[in-house]
């Protein structure tokens, strides 16, 4: 059985596909014939070492029927590169539109793979002209190649940034203004916009305020939830994750944040529908 459907843990995903999609999705697969709440999003929507994820919550609150699109490591390329997802969207009588990093997304700099956005595929000759002393062939995944360029040059760096911004920017433009339908956009961190600065390890890192304001805009509402757990027993209390997984489930957003998602979210969608 794949890692997605079964982890070391023991938490069943029930991973599953829509349509023509490519891209696995936490499960169990839903009915899309009757009105319903698309969620789209990466490994917090997804609900990874969570046995019962916001969406799922926010569907015990409501009585809207929830569905999750979101995907493992999952990035914007997923939501604005896969037709079956944009499809789901505007059918969806509203939809909710997790906040991700810009670091896994495909742009003039490097290409990520187009359903797991965390892997790195290619660096364009732009970047290899910039960093004509890093050999891009070490890399598998977008966070090590960027900590590594940063090491090697925090200046030249900044143009590195500057790209993945714009391009995050001008792709969730194009996402919102795709989706005819009402929306959603959710910011769900352990910290502000304003607090996560170039921190490459934080999460959604490089996303700033700026960056949200150019595009709320376009979205029918906007719902920002932090919540920093000082306690890192209690962070992952309810978690579901084998010995090996533990350093991976205290980076995760816990239980008690998905709660507290729930909690902002279930009352904007009763007001939307």
């Amino acid at each position: 059985m794949s890692f997605e459907a079964l982890s070391p843990g023991g938490l069943d995903y029930l991973p599953c596909r829509y349509g023509n999609s490519k891209v696995l999705f936490r499960g169990p697969r839903r009915s899309l014939n009757k009105p319903f709440v698309a969620f789209l999003g990466g490994t917090t929507t997804y609900g990874k070492f969570i046995p019962t994820p916001f969406p799922d919550i926010v569907e015990a609150q409501t009585g809207l029927t929830c569905v999750n699109f979101g995907s493992l490591n999952g990035g914007l390329d997923v939501i604005a590169g896969d037709p079956v997802v944009r499809e789901m969207a505007v059918q969806a009588r509203a939809t909710v539109i997790q906040i991700t990093s810009p670091r896994n997304m495909s742009n003039r700099f490097y290409r990520v793979h187009p359903r797991r956005n965390d892997r790195f595929v290619e660096a364009s000759a732009l970047l290899r002209a910039i960093y004509r002393d890093v050999d891009f062939a070490e890399f598998n995944f977008t966070n090590h190649m960027l900590q590594r360029l940063n090491l090697v040059s925090p200046d030249r760096f900044e143009a590195v940034l500057d790209e993945l911004r714009a391009a995050w920017t001008a792709r969730m433009r194009l996402v919102l203004s795709q989706i005819t339908g009402k929306t959603i956009l959710l910011w769900a961190s352990t910290h502000t916009p304003e607090e996560i600065g170039t921190d490459i390890d934080a999460d959604p890192a490089f996303v700033t305020r700026d960056m949200i304001d150019a595009v709320i805009p376009l979205a029918t509402k906007y719902a920002e939830v932090v919540t920093a757990s000082k306690d890192a027993e209690a962070h992952t209390d309810g978690m579901v994750f084998s010995e090996l997984e533990a350093p991976a489930a205290k980076m995760m957003l816990g239980p008690q944040m998905h709660r507290d998602i729930a909690d902002t979210l279930a009352p904007l969608l009763k007001s939307m529908t």
